[in-house]
Formats: structure tokens, sequence, C-alpha cells
């Protein structure tokens, strides 16, 4: 038995695998998030008992190995004992908004895109360090280290002396990508040099360890990495420079493999270091996903099974409905930097109903997904992954608007990749091609790919003019 473990935003996920890559069993449960004002923080304890919970469901007596991966960025503190010192920040949270506009205007934010290949947003470590400094210095001065989701529950479960990260987490925003080493003078550029000593040490290749037997059986193989967005192009088999992936998760990301590191153009997104140096995956993880429509889906009280229904009773175009959908309360980071961007739905009237809402925003994600991939320099093939392939009607509409193939990877692929990572770790061998094999191939109708083209050119008219309004 292999288990993966993929420690998510709103749930945690366990799965157990076979030798052959099949899915033995998948546990899952729920973490809160706290919203308010723009702040959005979780209860690590919390988190780290969902982790528990479902190990203890899917561990048996033999385990060969586990892999660990989990949500990016946010901020989590951790004492010399690997203790919360307070609730860790999400990288959903706004309260960074004012730095991150502060640095986008005095060059600031160009100067470290150029250094490192990561274009800072309000929930990544550097701005959320910068505030907690300015206005929480007390719980930092208690830390000892600031650490990324999963290396919180690695510490925990294995006992480790110290924290420590990966290169993928620790990719954004301190980590220069030709070193693989932190990049002082941007620490310096965001005024956190004297909190330097908080950046976990990265480990690289990743760090192991052996489960205490919380969750896992006592002595358990565990790895720690790499974190999700990387982790599903493992389990995606994204690996060839041209190939890539669409996560339509809570966060709709795009990741493209590349051995290319180009720091011109517009500063957005970022590059994620893998474990073979040189090969990177140049990432524009856009803000809000699935959550997206689950906001649309409850603001309704729409289920989710009826989205497939709903989909089909509307034509492409939604009626004239149309979405940006960009929910999230820290604006959108990809494939460029909006702090103050919001969602807009127009083209509403009386006649307008739950399905044209519904197209509407998936057709917007997808125009949103297209965004992404082309500023990410997509050539080759494309998987996608995430709850959002639960849908085939949606699988189907995704195909059109990208107007290209969707190689569909079902089931707990983080969770996969995680397994792969931990493998090639401890050197055990594994077959990679059947681990990764897509469970079904969609491919765009030709007419309604013609259409989307048109609305993708509408969609991209009407963001310009959203992005002025949000610049004031």
């Amino acid at each position: 038995m292999y288990i993966g473990i993929d420690v998510g935003t709103s749930t945690v996920k366990a799965a157990a695998f076979d030798a052959e890559g099949r899915e033995l069993k998948v546990a899952a449960r729920p973490v809160r998030l706290g919203m308010r004002g723009g702040t959005v923080e979780q209860d690590m304890d919390e988190v780290f008992g969902a982790v528990v919970a479902v190990l203890e469901e899917v561990s048996g007596e033999a385990v060969e190995l586990a892999g660990l991966t989990g949500q990016g960025d946010g901020v989590w503190l951790l004492d010399r004992d690997g203790r919360p010192v307070r609730s860790a920040v999400s990288w959903m949270d706004g309260r960074a908004a004012e730095l991150v506009d502060r640095w986008l205007a005095d060059g600031t934010f160009e100067t470290v895109f150029r250094r490192t290949g990561s274009a800072m947003f309000p929930g990544c470590p550097g701005p959320l360090l910068a505030w907690l400094d300015s206005h929480d210095p007390k719980s930092l001065d208690a830390a000892t280290a600031a650490v990324y989701c999963k290396d919180m529950v690695f510490q925990r479960l294995t006992g480790a002396p110290r924290a420590t990260t990966d290169v993928s987490d620790a990719s954004m925003p301190f980590l220069d990508p030709r070193t693989r080493a932190y990049d002082n003078r941007v620490v310096e550029l965001l005024g956190l040099t004297h909190r330097r000593g908080l950046l976990a040490p990265v480990s690289d290749p990743v760090a192991t360890g052996e489960a205490r037997g919380e969750g896992l059986p006592a002595g358990t193989r565990l790895s720690n990495g790499p974190y999700d967005l990387a982790a599903c192009a493992l389990g995606s088999g994204v690996t060839a420079p041209g190939d890539g992936l669409l996560i339509v998760g809570t966060c709709l990301a795009s990741l493209v493999a590349t051995t290319d590191l180009d720091l011109t153009g517009e500063p957005a997104g970022l590059y994620i270091s893998t474990d073979r140096p040189g090969h990177w995956l140049r990432a524009m993880p856009a803000m809000v996903g699935t959550a997206a429509l689950d906001w649309v889906l409850s603001t309704t009280r729409i289920a989710h099974d009826e989205v497939d229904a709903l989909l089909a009773d509307t034509p492409p175009g939604a009626n004239g409905v149309h979405v940006l959908p960009y929910f999230a309360p820290s604006g959108e980071r990809a494939p460029f930097v909006e702090p103050r961007l919001r969602a807009e739905l127009t083209g509403v009237s009386l006649e307008s109903t739950p399905a044209d809402l519904v197209r509407a925003t998936c057709e917007g994600i997808g125009y949103a997904a297209r965004h992404c991939l082309e500023a990410a320099g997509l050539t080759g093939s494309l998987a996608v992954c995430g709850g959002g392939t639960r849908s085939p009607a949606w699988m189907r509409l995704l195909a059109d608007v990208l107007g290209r193939p969707l190689r569909v990877m079902e089931g707990e692929v983080g969770a996969r990749g995680a397994v792969l990572a931990a493998a090639e770790r401890y050197g055990v061998a594994l077959d990679t091609g059947a681990w990764t094999r897509s469970t079904a191939v969609v491919e765009p109708n030709p007419g309604r790919a013609a259409y989307y083209a048109k609305g993708y050119d509408d969609h991209l008219a009407r963001l310009d003019a959203a992005r002025a309004r949000a610049r004031g």
C-alpha cells in the first residue's frame, strides 16, 4: 500500500494506492476557513486533526511509504516545538493588498519578479510577513519558523527537530530559481532582513522521515513535498517541456512544464522549481476556480449535482449573461496581478434563468483558464484534474472554450503525485506510465470552439475595462 496525503484549502484527503497506481480507498475531511473583512485564516490544530483522521481511515498494516502535499503560500507560524503560534494565514487572505499596491507603484514588485520569477500577490509569504511585522510583531517574535501547510504537517507527523520546506513551496517569493536558494536581496527589498531567520531551510531534495504513529503506522517512511500544484503535475505525467495541466479546483491553476527560465514580459504567476534542476513549471494559478461556481450555486440554492442538467438547458453564450470570475477578496494574481479586481455579472434580465448564471460562470472560468494557459506558454498536450472533472458537461464546455483536447485525470491526482515523489526520493521503482494514465480524452466541438474563440476576445475586452475600473 502506498498513501498520498493532500492537505487542501477546504478539504483534507488521503488516498491509498496499490503498486499499479489503482486507488484502493480515499478518505476526506472538510476544514474551515475563517473569513472576515478580507482576512482568511485556518486553525492549524484542526487541519492536523483532519490529517490524522483521514490517515486512520485509509492506513493499513503494510504501508510501503507515504507522500505528503498540500496547499501553498500563506503563512504558517510555528514555535521551536512545531506548535502553532497563531492561526495560519491563508493564501486567500487579502489584508496585505495595500502593500502589494505600494510595491507595484514603486517598482519593488517588478524587481522581485525579475530576480525570482515570482509575481507577488497579497496571500503569498512576502507581503503577509511584512504585514504581520507591522501589525502583529509579537507573533513573529514568538515564532521560530514561517512555513507552509505541508511543512507543519510533516514536522508533527515525524517529530522532526526543526521545520523545513522544499524548493516548490519556497518558489514564492524568496527563492532564486537558478541557485535554488533564498535571494537575500529580495528579503531586504521587502523589509524583512531582521526576520530572515524565520524562513525555513530548503531541503533539496525533499525531506524524509519516519511517522511517529499518529494516523500512519509508526516507522512508515514519509516524504515532504512537493506542494499541491507541482504534485498534481507529477500525478498527471506533465513533465515534458510544453505539456500543460489545468487544475479545476478551489484555485484555478494552469501549469506548463519548461526548461526555459524567462523573467521578461509582464510579471505574473511564478516559476515553480521542481526536483530536477533546470526544469520548472511555469505556473499561472488564478485565485478562484470552483470556488466561483460554489458561490453562485450557494447563492441560487442550486445543488452541485444539478450542474450538468443546467449546462444542457441553456446555449453557448448563456443568453447574453457574462461573468468575470474574479471572486477572491485579494483580487487576481494570474496571468496578471490586480489586487482590487472583483467579479462582475452582466447581461442579466428578468428573463435570465439559473441555468444562464451557471453556464456564464463556467464559461467565465474557462476564459480565465485560456488566458492563463496562453500566458504560461502551452504548446503540447493538456491534462485536466480537480473537482471540476466530476462534471462531464463542464469538461465538454472547457474543451470547447479552450479549443483543444483535454486529457482528463480523475481521482486524487495530488495524492498520486505525492506518492510518485516519495517513491523517487526513496528509490522505489513504480510504473509512472500506469500511475499517470488518463481516464478519458474530451475533444472540442469545432463549431462551438469557433464560437468561443470570439467569446474569448470579448472576455478580454471586458477584463481590460474591469482592470481599469479596479485601478480607479
